[in-house]
């Protein structure tokens, strides 16, 4: 049994969907089901004994609490967080809430749960050990800040240099994460991934806004310049080396999870375009690139990010599966074969059918 945090959003329910695709070991699925989190996306799932979901808050302590003592998990995967840099600079309190406040008090349950266990099985046995339990934190490649054109890549051992709410949410979190496992022992491992792409998206991110977008016709907005590099990584690949790292990780340690797929955003927006222009053609036969449009520059908007995720490949052979042709096609293929997630999650229908289902 595993525990997952965050499991309705979107890396953390493409992680569930992949793990009961190829373990029988079931989950605990804890989601605050907040506008990210989204259980349609779980809908496979449904009348599967091996999935639970449970609406809750990882600060909740009673509730976290609750579910470890009951299902007794050999493991805590954390992917609970607020996640979108916009909506951290209008709006940073919900980011330390959730982020600091949350990991903390999550950390805490955990701490509580992991002292009880036993030491070892002399027998043999398969229960959660103190020796075998692990608690995995997964973070952004957002907390090391901003690279200069001709810079090498993040590693493991670069500054941590946040430059949003968002990001210094997140580094804060990694913080508690490593003073846990130095202080009290807590067996932990930490991931920090590059912009993750691929199915259930929420169409607030750059790659389902501009298809979405696109396809209704709507302008193309690309922050200043489209000149912002990102190292991007097909979410399922991300799933493969979580489980990787949960796995064979040695305890304490942090591992950079990247797709070595480092592209401006402008021609990420222009690839869009032409397999739109390819797969869906618009009625009048125009192109799509001639829906972008520039808009000012959000504050603190880092230049460039890139990952070196050779520490994954050097301890576990882990290289990513998609190139980035092979994984954007396959993206903007899921966005045209599923316009009704797409329909329902932008729409306030699907937040009333959220709060009926797991009120």
């Amino acid at each position: 049994m595993i525990l997952v945090t965050g499991g309705a959003g979107f890396i953390g329910a493409n992680f569930v969907l992949d793990w009961l695709a190829i373990h029988d070991e079931p989950v605990i699925n804890l989601d605050k089901l907040t506008y990210a989190g989204n259980p349609e996306t779980l809908q496979s799932l449904q009348g599967d004994a091996r999935h639970t979901l449970v609406q809750g808050d990882i600060g909740d302590t009673a509730l976290v609490n609750q579910l470890l003592s009951t299902h007794q998990p050999r493991a805590v995967v954390n992917f609970a967080a607020e996640s979108h840099v916009d909506r951290s600079i209008h709006g940073p309190g919900e980011f330390i809430q959730t982020n600091i406040v949350g990991t903390f008090n999550l950390l805490e349950s955990v701490r509580g749960y992991w002292s009880g266990l036993p030491e070892d099985h002399r027998d043999g046995g398969a229960a959660p050990t103190k020796g075998n339990f692990r608690f995995l934190h997964v973070s952004t490649d957002e907390v090391y800040g901003s690279l200069k054109k001709d810079e090498p890549a993040f590693t493991e051992s670069s500054h941590i240099e946040p430059n949003s709410p968002y990001s210094a949410s997140k580094a804060a979190s990694d913080h508690l994460v490593r003073a846990w496992h130095h202080t009290y022992g807590l067996p932990v491992l930490t991931t920090n991934c590059s912009n993750n792409y691929g199915p259930y998206h929420f169409p607030e991110k750059l790659i389902p806004l501009m298809i979405v977008n696109a396809l209704a016709g709507k302008n193309l907005p690309v922050y200043g310049d489209g000149q912002q590099i990102r190292d991007w990584l097909y979410v399922k690949d991300h799933c493969s080396a979580i489980r990787r790292v949960l796995e064979a990780g040695r305890l304490g340690e942090t591992y950079n999870v990247g797709g070595w797929n480092e592209k401006a955003n402008i021609d990420i927006v222009h690839t869009v375009c032409a397999l739109l222009d390819e797969l869906r053609p618009r009625a009048d036969g125009q192109p799509y690139k001639g829906q972008i449009t520039y808009v000012t520059d959000r504050p603190g908007h880092d230049r460039r990010y890139a990952i070196d995720a050779r520490k994954l490949e050097r301890e576990f052979g882990w290289k990513p599966a998609e190139t980035f042709e092979s994984g954007i096609r396959k993206t903007v293929q899921w966005y045209l074969d599923h316009p009704d997630w797409v329909a329902h999650v932008q729409s306030g229908a699907y937040r009333d059918w959220v709060q009926k289902q797991y009120a």
